[in-house]
């Protein structure tokens, strides 16, 4: 084999070498940028779903209350309906418990 032709095998191999370690550094960067990005994602995934959580019990939080508000209002309602039943009857109970006193 002639010199030029060692030469030339040479550079070739040396050149598959230099693209070979450049192609290997590629694909460890690409892989290192994957995980990176998968990270983020990840984190932004986590970060949405506590706030949607966050948001889901604050709607809960207010239906609850505005059920609470109506629970109270229907009570208040029926206390006052029962006030004014037992004042409507409290003149006859008057009556009655004096009626027993003055005949025993």
């Amino acid at each position: 084999m002639s010199l030029e032709a060692i030469e030339k095998v040479t550079q070739v191999e040396t050149e598959n070498r230099e693209r070979k370690a450049a192609a290997e550094g590629e694909a460890q960067r690409l892989v290192a940028d994957a995980e990176r990005e998968g990270l983020a994602l990840l984190q932004q995934a986590r970060t949405d779903a506590a706030e949607s959580g966050k948001e889901l019990l604050r709607q809960a939080e207010a239906r609850s209350a505005e059920r609470a508000a109506e629970i109270d209002r229907a009570a208040q309602a029926a206390a006052a309906a029962l006030r004014e039943t037992a004042g409507q009857h409290l003149e006859e109970a008057a009556e009655f418990i004096v009626g027993r006193v003055v005949k025993h």
